[in-house]
């Protein structure tokens, strides 16, 4: 059964672009204070006590909704979350109060052992009834419900029996959690593994979708096979915004976040994608109207 856990009631995230916070670009968004809708933050980058990260993420909370996205619960481990990593989050979430809170579709630690990647999971029954569990105690934990972001991957199990957006349908169905939607990850796998994005766009159930992203990519070549790897280090490519322009045609408009993690580039740049990514936005809303 969906996990019975509360929405957020104050500061939703709006249905329009937002940036991810880096402490690169700190004082300039408190000097400029630029419009965009809404910043997320890598939730453990700010588990330290104080010190400035806490000081500008204080001062910025102040005049932008803020979103919690996380890298390191490991959900998808065959092991439960950490419980200190729980704890310090249920502690963040009660001090800065988020629209939303996510995590990825994923592992990254066994027995206690941390990998610092997030890796792919078997897209089987088993695994299935086993990250349904795994969502209702997170969620319970938390007090909260949760989004789970479809990860990039670069090989795939044989034991896979269900197609991922089912796999991410049921899970969400059954847990009570919701999808962040990474159209950049769905271009990235579709070209490593063979499938149609557009027909994985469609087939994800927009009831369950409460966000999206959108990041740049890179292209290795290994011998003969290319390989898109998902690098956020870029500006976003033309076939990643087709693709989200598709999304919004068939979910409609969803906040959006531009993501830029390595190579980070002036907040200008920034601002640019994410202008971008409003004006489609903008006007997928005025169809709606």
């Amino acid at each position: 059964m969906p996990a019975q856990v509360s929405a957020f009631k104050d500061a939703p995230i709006p249905a329009a672009a937002g940036i991810g916070l880096r402490a690169e670009h700190y004082r300039d968004l408190c000097a400029e204070l630029p419009a965009v809708g809404w910043l997320e933050v890598h939730s453990e980058n700010y588990f330290g006590a104080g010190g400035a990260p806490h000081h500008y993420l204080a001062k910025l909370r102040q005049h932008y909704p803020l979103s919690f996205h996380g890298v390191g619960m490991s959900i998808g481990s065959a092991d439960r979350p950490d419980a200190a990593h729980l704890a310090r989050l249920k502690e963040l979430i009660g001090e800065y109060n988020p629209g939303l809170v996510s995590e990825h579709l994923s592992w990254s630690s066994i027995d206690g052992e941390f990998i610092n990647d997030l890796l792919p999971l078997p897209y089987t029954e088993e695994s299935l009834r086993h990250l349904v569990g795994q969502v209702d105690f997170v969620q319970h934990t938390l007090g909260c419900k949760i989004l789970l972001e479809n990860a990039s991957t670069y090989l795939q199990y044989e034991q896979s029996e269900i197609p991922e957006w089912e796999f991410i349908n049921t899970l969400a169905q059954k847990s009570g959690c919701g999808i962040l939607l990474d159209v950049n990850n769905v271009f990235v796998n579709a070209r490593n593994h063979g499938f149609d994005p557009f027909q994985y766009l469609e087939r994800i159930d927009t009831r369950h979708v409460g966000e999206m992203h959108l990041a740049g990519h890179s292209v290795k070549n290994f011998g003969a096979t290319e390989v898109r790897i998902d690098t956020h280090n870029r500006q976003v490519s033309d076939d990643v915004w087709r693709l989200y322009g598709r999304a919004l045609a068939h979910h409609g408009a969803m906040p959006t976040l531009i993501e830029w993690d390595t190579d980070l580039p002036p907040l200008a740049v920034l601002l640019g994608e994410a202008a971008a990514a409003q004006s489609m936005l903008e006007q997928r809303h005025a169809r709606a109207a």
